[in-house]
């Protein structure tokens, strides 16, 4: 049985039974659910103001998880990214090297992303940039390995055909039996004897008698027979493959027609003297990737190291063309 509660009336002087009405009981919940909620609002502010809620502080934890996760990655990538140039290197300097082939250049290997920004959802959050920076990392890296790839596949089909390659590049002289000595003019700038002055020679004279035979240094095809009473005069080019041809110039007569192949150590035609010449010679060319070459490098299978030297030692002498 509930108290009863009395007050004293100070009219009466008398104490009186203290009773409440029902709309006093109303507002007195009304104040006290009103106080009790901003209290605990209040609360609850200054907890998770300083605190964090359990749900955000298991987020919290997550968040910085995650940033260590991305930057192991990022430096995982770099990693990577540095094997790539490594690679890349090899690729360049020795494998295509030695394959006689080009190097890719930089620009293709390090190819960016132009025009619209695809990284652009990406932005607008707290850790927008380093989520970026990875998704960049990753479509270079993406890019290069694609690159890399093409690269060894045709690295390897030139692996393949290696033996082929080394069939068709020019490695003997076009003359048999030569002594060094009857090379009478190399290549590079020389005294034409015609206007005796420095003109650049692209190739080598031979000086040898009218109808010595001359002979392929390497397998090919016969892509061009001119016959001309100036410039080069009578002259044929054949096509090696893998980005070499070879010129013979002056000749007398031609033992070969456009179109036909021709192996190594193949009869092709015969020392003239036609054209611009001023003797009996052959004059020799050897054209890489369209821009001639040293030929002297290129008679590996029929000189010794002394007479290499020996050959090297005389191209560096005053001499005057014979065409």
């Amino acid at each position: 049985m509930a108290k009863k509660k009395f007050i004293f009336n100070s009219q009466t002087l008398d104490f009186e039974e203290y009773k409440i009405s029902w709309k006093q009981r109303f507002a007195r919940f009304f104040v006290f659910i009103i106080t009790a909620g901003l209290f605990g609002s209040g609360i609850y502010y200054l907890v998770t103001k300083f605190a964090g809620s359990p749900k955000e502080r298991i987020q919290a934890r997550e968040i910085e998880f995650l940033k260590l996760q991305y930057e192991i990655m990022s430096d995982k990538i770099d990693n990577i990214d540095a094997l790539m140039d490594e690679m890349q290197d090899r690729d360049d300097n020795i494998y295509r090297i030695i394959f006689e082939a080009e190097p890719i250049p930089s620009s293709v290997r390090k190819a960016g992303y132009g025009g619209v920004n695809r990284y652009e959802v990406l932005n607008g959050y707290e850790n927008s940039e380093m989520v970026s920076n990875i998704a960049q990392k990753i479509d270079i890296l993406e890019s290069q390995l694609y690159v890399q790839s093409k690269s060894f596949d045709e690295v390897y089909k030139m692996a393949s055909n290696k033996k082929e390659m080394l069939g068709c590049i020019p490695a003997i002289m076009p003359l048999k039996n030569v002594d060094v000595a009857r090379i009478s003019s190399y290549f590079g700038y020389r005294t034409d004897p015609f206007y005796k002055v420095q003109k650049f020679h692209s190739g080598i004279d031979f000086s040898a008698t009218i109808g010595t035979p001359i002979y392929c240094p390497g397998d090919g095809k016969v892509v061009q027979v001119e016959k001309a009473k100036s410039g080069y005069g009578n002259f044929i080019i054949i096509d090696h493959g893998y980005g070499y041809k070879t010129r013979y110039a002056h000749i007398s007569k031609s033992l070969v027609k456009t179109g036909q192949n021709v192996k190594r150590g193949e009869e092709i035609a015969r020392v003239g003297n036609s054209g611009k010449s001023t003797s009996p010679h052959l004059h020799y060319e050897v054209i890489k990737n369209g821009k001639v070459v040293n030929p002297i490098n290129f008679f590996f299978n029929d000189l010794t190291p002394q007479e290499y030297d020996k050959i090297l030692e005389l191209s560096e002498l005053p001499s005057q063309t014979m065409d």
